[in-house]
């Protein structure tokens, strides 16, 4: 008989990905999801095969109806942003910090044997030097970074009191096909993409010198399935990346180079709790997880672009 492995916020980008990948895996799947941020579209062509459950990870019953039978949890809900974080701290904490220890506490009285978690680079924050290595302090900036910090320890903690073994995994700038370009708090490669689109100047907060290690959805699939079944991840932290940096200013003529689009960028403020710097050491996780970032970002910025033309073409 197949193991079974609930995937909480699997109607969300990452998590939609994830569910697909765990389906040709011959998993079965159960997917939990509260559809405020994630949506039932994303999941339409395998909505057969699946068991889907509409609920909320802040709700402890909710997530014991969930985890029910399953082996494997890979725990995706999360309320993202750094900028909606600043704006409703206690809503980030309640989701991403307590959303997680309903996650563990359901997980541990369930018997589920592992619970990988998605963590965030930003719990970096101002911690100087790079490549960020998971030995690095952490400093973060925001409330949303704080929340994933947390929700980091309770899955350490979770490993080292009641033996549920746990891997934390720290993503950097994800991005790929169903993300949503539309959110106040959308992410910028959909947001650069939807605006070249509709013919629009992408918005640059700040200068645009500020770097990111982009990271393909794929890759952080990858990760996560590797996460479940290495047998020295119990109890850890890896950094999942590619390992190669890029500036927004570098990013926003790529994309618009790829769209054929002369428009040219706009620049605003700078946003609060933003981080300068970002590029990860990714040799734990090839040491530990045998992750290897096989889709390259010019690469998965082609198929993203591919897939967001189609989307603005599909909705027009």
């Amino acid at each position: 008989m197949a193991d079974t492995a609930l995937i909480t916020g699997g109607a969300g980008f990452v998590g939609s990905h994830i569910v697909r990948r765990m389906l040709a895996l011959d998993w079965n799947v159960v997917v939990l999801d509260d559809l405020s941020t994630g949506r039932r579209a994303n999941l339409d062509e395998v909505a057969a095969d699946i068991r889907f459950v509409e609920g909320d990870v802040r709700c402890l019953d909710d997530v014991r109806g969930a985890v029910e039978g399953c082996d494997a949890v890979l725990h995706q809900a999360a309320l993202p942003s750094v900028p909606r974080s600043i704006a409703d701290p206690i809503a980030s904490h309640a989701v991403n910090a307590t959303g997680t220890l309903n996650v563990l506490v359901a997980a541990r009285d369930a018997g589920v044997r592992r619970v990988v978690m998605a963590s965030s680079s930003s719990v970096y924050g101002a911690t100087p030097g790079l490549p960020k290595r998971e030995s690095m302090p952490t400093l973060p900036l925001s409330p949303y970074a704080v929340s994933k910090l947390a929700a980091e320890s309770y899955c350490r903690s979770w490993f080292d009191l009641y033996g549920v073994e746990t891997v934390a995994l720290r993503y950097f700038n994800v991005f790929g096909p169903r993300q949503d370009p539309l959110s106040a708090y959308a992410a910028v490669v959909p947001r650069f993409i939807a605006a070249y689109a509709a013919g629009e100047p992408p918005v640059i907060f700040g200068d645009g010198e500020q770097s990111r290690d982009f990271t393909y959805v794929a890759n952080v699939v990858d990760a996560n399935v590797r996460a479940l079944e290495s047998a020295s991840a119990a109890g850890g932290v890896y950094n999942i990346a590619c390992n190669e940096r890029i500036t927004l200013n570098e990013l926003a003529r790529e994309l618009g180079r790829q769209m054929g689009s002369r428009v040219v960028p706009v620049h605003a403020a700078p946003r609060p709790g933003e981080v300068r710097h970002s590029l990860a050491d990714i040799g734990a996780a090839r040491a530990d997880l045998g992750y290897e970032p096989r889709i390259a970002l010019a690469e998965g910025l082609r198929a993203t672009v591919a897939a967001g033309v189609a989307n603005v073409a599909v909705s027009a």
